[in-house]
């Protein structure tokens, strides 16, 4: 269930994606596009301990290991933060906890996502992104 490219190549390719767009207003609508192929979050995985705290929508995030490999599911109820759920997953989902923890969100500079987003936005968009590194953390231990 590896995947064939490392999380820094996936950071490279999405970077590759954003550069065809002249303007904010088309990547956000390719984010949001992103967003809706995220695939079906089980009702029954959207409890408290999953939800993210800190976003400004409601974000619930499941994970599991298949043997070296963290899997991640998430959802929003915001199709921009879905979008960036999508982001999220396309660089840290089914890799192993090492790999996540040694993987730096440069993206989020080299897009512009950190000056892009509203600043709930951004916070919702960092929790998201401890709650990854804090299972990486935990799992590799």
């Amino acid at each position: 269930m590896s995947s064939e490219i490392t999380a820094e190549q996936a950071q490279r390719e999405l970077l590759d994606e954003f550069e065809i767009f002249d303007n904010w207003m088309d990547r956000y609508q390719y984010i949001i596009d992103m967003g809706k192929q995220l695939p079906d979050f089980p009702e029954e995985w959207k409890t408290p301990e999953r939800k993210i705290q800190g976003c400004q929508s409601n974000v619930w995030m499941h994970h599991c290991r298949d043997g070296e490999v963290l899997h991640f599911d998430a959802v929003s109820d915001a199709a921009i933060v879905s979008g960036l759920i999508a982001v999220l997953m396309r660089i840290y989902n089914d890799r192993p906890a090492t790999e996540i923890r040694s993987t730096s969100p440069h993206f989020l500079k080299d897009l512009g996502l950190d000056k892009h987003l509203s600043p709930t936005r951004s916070n919702g968009l960092n929790s998201m992104l401890a709650r990854i590194y804090e299972v990486a953390e935990r799992e590799a231990a």
